[in-house]
């Protein structure tokens, strides 16, 4: 009888819709399917919650990663220096490389959220040869309405963050439009002024960095009454306007950000 390990199925939670769909779509075809999710420790509490509910439903522990080692401690690592869309050092940390520790040198299935209606994406595929990146949705040709309609079906529902936020993922995340930072300040003012120190901290510095492009925190807040303007006046089909009304609408959950975060 060989002594070699059993090829490991693996499927990352994000926080995000499609990857709670796949979950929930291949729960009762893969029994021996592990879940993980790595939590960063600056997650919103709806995304924490949806990942609590989720594990609810499947049955099964969703593995957290990143136990002790959140955004906080690889800050202090890299300098106290904010990641951006060109250096994503939080992507690379605090996703990407607890996902490799946790598979190690094992034979795995890695079963990724990426639709047939997105065949311009391959989302993360590691360089180790021991883990093998699939597609479910783009096999079986399953779009964002059916994505919609796994997660109505099964009683889980949209996470509710998108009422006012386009994707899971960090409460500060980089990739954030206005509209999604004048929902911060809103819905958790306590995050979005934490944001904002860090935002303090790099002037007291003499740095000009800022979370959104060219604007800061607390400039768009001086102006949210006309960001939230713009953003109706840009939904007038959407009743009631929401940012769930515009994901579904359109494809903007899958812009140039980190899709390993937010799937």
């Amino acid at each position: 009888m060989s002594g070699d390990k059993p090829v490991r199925h693996l499927l990352g939670l994000s926080g995000g819709k499609d990857s709670a769909a796949l979950a929930i779509y291949m729960r009762d075809r893969v029994p021996e399917m592990e879940y993980f999710f790595a939590d960063t420790g600056a997650e919103l509490p709806e995304t924490l919650a949806f990942v609590d509910l989720m594990e609810d439903y499947l049955g099964k522990e969703i593995i957290r990663l990143n136990a002790g080692r959140g955004f906080d401690y690889y800050l202090k690592l890299n300098g106290n220096f904010l990641p951006t869309a060109r250096s994503r050092w939080c992507t690379i940390n605090l996703k990407l490389k607890p996902f490799e520790e946790f598979v190690g040198n094992d034979s795995v299935i890695s079963y990724v959220a990426i639709r047939a209606d997105e065949p311009y994406r391959t989302g993360y595929i590691s360089t180790k040869p021991n883990i093998n990146a699939v597609y479910p949705f783009k096999e079986d040709g399953k779009i964002k309405e059916d994505i919609v309609n796994i997660l109505e079906e099964s009683g889980i529902g949209m996470p509710k963050y998108y009422d006012w936020r386009s994707r899971s993922g960090c409460y500060f995340c980089f990739y954030q439009r206005k509209i999604e930072w004048v929902g911060l300040s809103e819905n958790h003012p306590d995050l979005f002024d934490k944001a904002k120190e860090f935002e303090d901290y790099h002037k007291s510095k003499g740095r000009n960095h800022t979370w959104s492009q060219d604007e800061s925190l607390d400039e768009i807040l001086a102006r949210k009454d006309e960001i939230k303007e713009k953003f109706k006046a840009n939904n007038q089909n959407n009743k009631p306007t929401s940012l769930v009304n515009a994901v579904l609408d359109e494809d903007n959950d899958g812009d140039d950000g980190c899709l390993v975060c937010f799937k």
